[in-house]
């Protein structure tokens, strides 16, 4: 499985979304589609990105009881993305539900991966507002062990994690690491951050960036930079 970049597109319209996918003309970069634009302009903004030739993560982080996530992923699945994702922490009957529910009658399938803590979470809010009183790295094993035994492809998980689930789960468990900034630039919101040639470093295998490529001057020209700093 190659390492690449995804760009986070957090916009709140299609058009903000196709002027910024303009910009990169013959480069087709794999992007992420959050909530914020998939509520705003729903599945035919999908349809059309993919339609231009990206690749597509579909980050709705879903969490419910079994069966509803069973039919929605069979929803996502006809929606031709690459990769989608829920909540590890909706328990492992939930995870199997579905991988069974986005595997297509041919047998093929997005990737699918778990989110194990928000990156914007520490261990002293974890503890503090969820009660959960074990250490932070212990709760995120747990949670990547977990999916990996429901038969998931990888974890959304801080760049400072990646390579210790990796130790847990096997080399194959890919690590999706939201939280990556380039050197010196701002955090935003994040908490447990790191660059893109750290995070390669540390074992993540595609790097989620937002704003340090979509506020950039020139989104170009810091994506090719992302690039080239997460592949060397």
């Amino acid at each position: 499985m190659g390492k690449d970049v995804i760009i986070a597109c957090d916009f709140s319209s299609r058009q903000q979304t196709i002027d910024f996918l303009n910009k990169f003309k013959d480069k087709k970069p794999f992007v992420k589609i959050g909530m914020e634009l998939f509520y705003a302009e729903g599945a035919e903004m999908v349809r059309e990105i993919k339609q231009m030739g990206h690749k597509i993560f579909l980050d709705l982080k879903l969490c419910d009881i079994p069966n509803t996530v069973k039919k929605t992923m069979k929803v996502l699945s006809s929606l031709d993305i690459d990769m989608c994702n829920l909540h590890a922490f909706g328990t492992k009957a939930m995870m199997e539900a579905a991988i069974e529910g986005l595997t297509r009658p041919d047998g093929t399938r997005p990737l699918l991966i778990a989110v194990t803590q928000l990156t914007s979470t520490s261990e002293e809010r974890m503890k503090t507002d969820l009660l959960i009183n074990e250490s932070l790295d212990k709760v995120v094993m747990h949670y990547a062990h977990n999916a990996m035994e429901s038969g998931l492809d990888g974890v959304v998980c801080s760049p400072l994690e990646a390579g210790k689930v990796k130790s847990v789960c096997g080399e194959s468990f890919l690590t999706v690491t939201p939280g990556v900034r380039f050197e010196g630039g701002d955090i935003g919101d994040q908490v447990r951050i790191t660059t893109p040639a750290k995070a390669k470093e540390l074992g993540s295998d595609y790097i989620v960036v937002g704003r340090p490529i979509t506020a950039a001057e020139n989104p170009v020209t810091a994506y090719e930079r992302c690039v080239r700093e997460f592949a060397e």
